[in-house]
């Protein structure tokens, strides 16, 4: 299943992402839709966190697919500690595609500390991955992001649950993420249909932790 997700991957960026210009971003398990907000409260490296997610109307044309801006915002201790902007486009299978992302790591004055982590697809050999297949199964694997040494983030589907008694189809599903850049470090994602991400956790070689507390959408 790798193996097809980069097939997959080499054939959408030549052709533009599958035509990717399915403007919405409406996977069932990922939705972004431009005015939602997520509010996630945890804990980061032992330290109270909250990061806001915000999904934007702004828009940037990336190897040429118009991708969908997301804004995030990571308080530490009430503090803001680091800001990013992630890029992701869908295509016409529902597959969510990623295409890059602005970070910076803030001091306690708001000075720039670091800006390690930044890529974008088709700048220095980085190339976009599918975040979120349009349908997944447990098993499914693929990479996210690919800038070689700095952004090599990978998913395995490793669990689809029904958490409502008589559902027809699967609620919720879990995915694990691994990076050979931290090779000590797993973490899983539980992704709630319809909604998004609602808990992530690491599970081994780290202490974060965050769950989703609020989702507001505004017209």
């Amino acid at each position: 299943m790798a193996k097809l997700l980069a097939a997959l991957a080499a054939l959408s960026l030549v052709a533009g992402c599958g035509s990717a210009s399915h403007r919405r971003i409406d996977n069932a398990w990922f939705p972004l839709r431009p005015g939602t907000s997520y509010v996630y409260a945890g804990v980061k490296d032992g330290k109270p966190s909250r990061d806001v997610v915000r999904v934007t109307n702004a828009t940037r044309m990336i190897q040429g697919v118009r991708t969908t801006a997301v804004d995030d915002r990571l308080y530490v201790r009430g503090r803001l500690a680091e800001r990013t902007t992630d890029w992701y486009a869908q295509d016409r299978a529902g597959n969510v595609w990623y295409y890059g992302e602005d970070t910076a790591e803030l001091d306690p004055h708001g000075r720039v500390t670091s800006t390690e982590g930044t890529w974008r697809a088709g700048v220095d050999g980085a190339r976009a991955g599918i975040y979120m297949p349009g349908h997944p199964r447990v098993g499914m694997s693929g990479l996210q992001e690919y800038y070689k040494g700095h952004a090599e983030d990978s998913f395995v589907v490793i669990g689809l649950f029904e958490t409502v008694t008589g559902a027809v189809s699967a609620d919720a599903l879990l995915t694990r993420e691994t990076t050979p850049l931290e090779p000590g470090v797993v973490d899983h994602k539980l992704y709630v249909r319809g909604i998004g991400t609602v808990v992530e956790q690491t599970v081994k070689g780290g202490d974060e932790r965050n769950e989703l507390v609020s989702v507001t959408r505004t017209p």
